[in-house]
């Protein structure tokens, strides 16, 4: 038997204030992209803002549809908007936050592993990391550096591409 140990690295900070100004833009931008969530169900509103190296921003907001399966995330909203639209524009950071009327949100709240795995394909295709920003209102921010952190095991086949 061999034991391995996964450890994941990334930095917490106590506000968006913490952050430089071109993370506290796009955390302002992430913001904004959540007023255009359509989530009547979940009342979950989850906004994303892509930081383009060009220095495009791109908005993705969570879109609900009363038949479940046929929604999507905020952040697959604006990485598959990348890659129809921008894919020779590498992504250079990503912020996320969410917010709900039901209860209070205290820390980040982290994307779904479908999504994980969309922004670890988008990584592969620009051949380069994206920076990954998580917050919510006035709680913690974290923030990492790629998506092994998040998704350590990520799922990648060569053949399959």
């Amino acid at each position: 038997m061999i034991k391995h140990e996964i450890k994941i690295n990334f930095q917490e900070y106590a506000s968006v204030k913490e952050l430089d100004t071109i993370d506290q833009d796009l955390c302002a931008e992430a913001v904004k992209a959540m007023k255009n969530s359509h989530s009547p169900y979940s009342k979950f509103r989850v906004g994303a803002a892509l930081l383009l190296k060009s220095g495009k921003i791109i908005h993705g907001s969570n879109q609900e549809n009363v038949a479940y399966p046929s929604g999507l995330c905020a952040e697959r909203v604006a990485l598959f908007y990348w890659g129809a639209n921008h894919p020779d524009d590498p992504i250079v950071s990503m912020a996320v936050t969410a917010h709900t009327d039901e209860f209070e949100l205290h820390k980040p709240v982290t994307s779904c592993g479908s999504c994980l795995q969309v922004l670890a394909e988008c990584e592969q295709m620009q051949s380069q990391k994206v920076k990954v920003i998580l917050f919510v209102g006035q709680g913690p921010v974290w923030v990492t550096n790629g998506i092994e952190s998040f998704l350590p095991f990520l799922f990648f086949e060569d053949r399959l591409s």
